[in-house]
């Protein structure tokens, strides 16, 4: 089964839940009318009417009669008692107390809260962008009238706003040409569902041999340089993921090898601490392949499983940011032959075509390997996911969904899928 069958297949079942839940809310209406109407027809009923005075009066006027019987039965009962009679055995009956019934303790088990899934969180975290893919679709069909060259422009100009590429964009348009002919679509409902189809179908297929899970060394020391321009979250992703492979048993260190931003090395050992990592260091203005040899050291002293090294990120100056990322590689070289083993390009989501550009500059200076995708949660251009697997050819390995410290994710190209369209399907 193909991603857009699974994505139409989760669609067609949330409706079906949504018909399911307004049957019952529909049924629990009716019953609630049902009761009042109940009640109305109780209070009514309580309600004397003159009948019933009538058979009131008539009740007491026998109830009269009957104490005036009782009266002379009593009388009759008085006389009896005064005449003398033998009496008579009476059998003594012992009252047996009856045993109260045992009550067991009804305990009522306490259900734990089930951890927030994976899929909702992404669920949650693509809510903007899938807000925002809607509002475009639905402009792009306001003024539908028929499939012709200028819709198909108009499918090119939505889908590059979207923060898709224009390179996709492109794809997706003249794949769409071909499926409307093909099956002869006319219904906005069914041109809309077939570009999400084109969407997920070339998302996907540019995805076949992607390798977007971390490559973890298990028998020896996992080496990982994280790159990327300055305010994109490279730190706090370094700080997040050290927490997971602390909580996962790992020994891990952090090396701060950004020396010559201000306040970078303070940044990172704050978040060493919330981790509860060691973050090795040098001076400020220091240079950055020197603290890179301390920490593989310390790594090797202290066998540490997992060494995760920020790195500067001066765009500015290509020439010198690659020859220092070569010089930190180089020194990693001497001591892991193998290593770096990650080399992870960190961008803000929430830039759109800006993270391109940055991801393009960055594969040109030096050899990444995978994208951290940062602040997900909050932009509406959770497309440039399409852009860059279609256009760079990069795998995303891992993304922010959130603030926390446990917010960040490796990559799932399902769950972002489902994430992202699923709420965007329309009924045929």
């Amino acid at each position: 089964m193909g991603l857009f069958d699974k994505i139409k297949k989760a669609f067609i079942k949330e409706k079906e839940e949504q018909s399911v839940v307004e049957e019952q809310s529909i049924v629990a209406e009716q019953e609630t009318v049902a009761e009042q109407a109940d009640a109305a027809t109780l209070v009514t009923e309580v309600t004397p009417s003159a009948e019933d005075k009538a058979m009131d009066e008539e009740l007491s006027i026998t109830e009269e009669v009957s104490v005036i019987l009782e009266e002379n039965k009593l009388d009759e009962t008085k006389k009896m008692i005064e005449t003398p009679t033998e009496p008579e055995e009476v059998e003594v009956v012992t009252e047996i107390e009856a045993t109260p019934p045992i009550v067991e303790e009804i305990k009522v088990p306490i259900v734990e809260p089930n951890p927030q899934s994976t899929q909702n969180k992404y669920d949650k975290g693509l809510e903007k962008t899938r807000k925002t893919f809607k509002e475009r679709m639905n402009e792009l069909f306001a003024n539908f009238r028929a499939v012709d060259e200028d819709f198909f422009e108009e499918v090119e100009e939505t889908l590059i706003g979207a923060d898709v590429g224009f390179e996709t964009s492109m794809k997706i348009a003249e794949d769409l040409r071909q499926e409307v002919k093909l099956k002869n679509l006319k219904k906005p409902a069914a041109v809309q569902n077939a570009i999400i189809e084109k969407m997920v179908d070339l998302y996907e297929a540019q995805g076949i041999n992607e390798n977007h899970t971390l490559n973890i060394q298990p028998n020896q020391l996992t080496v990982m340089l994280f790159v990327g321009v300055n305010g994109v979250g490279k730190t706090t992703s370094i700080g997040k993921l050290a927490n997971q492979y602390r909580l996962a048993g790992k020994k891990v260190l952090l090396a701060a090898a950004d020396t010559f931003r201000a306040g970078a090395i303070d940044q990172l050992v704050v978040w060493g601490e919330r981790a509860q990592v060691e973050v090795v260091r040098g001076k400020a203005g220091g240079d950055p392949a020197a603290v890179v040899f301390d920490a593989l050291e310390k790594a090797k002293e202290q066998q540490a499983d997992i060494l995760l090294v920020d790195t500067a990120g001066r765009l500015q100056n290509k020439v010198n940011l690659m020859n220092e990322l070569d010089k930190i590689k180089r020194v990693i070289q001497r001591e892991v032959p193998d290593a770096p083993h990650e080399v992870l390009l960190v961008v803000d989501a929430t830039t759109g075509q800006n993270a391109m550009i940055q991801a393009k500059q960055f594969k040109e200076t030096t050899d990444v390997t995978g994208l951290v995708l940062t602040k997900l949660d909050g932009t509406a251009k959770g497309g440039i996911v399409i852009a860059i697997r279609n256009e760079l050819h990069l795998p995303v390995k891992l993304v922010g969904l959130g603030e926390g410290i446990n917010d960040l994710e490796v990559f799932n190209p399902n769950d972002f899928v489902m994430g992202l369209f699923k709420g965007l399907l329309e009924e045929e």
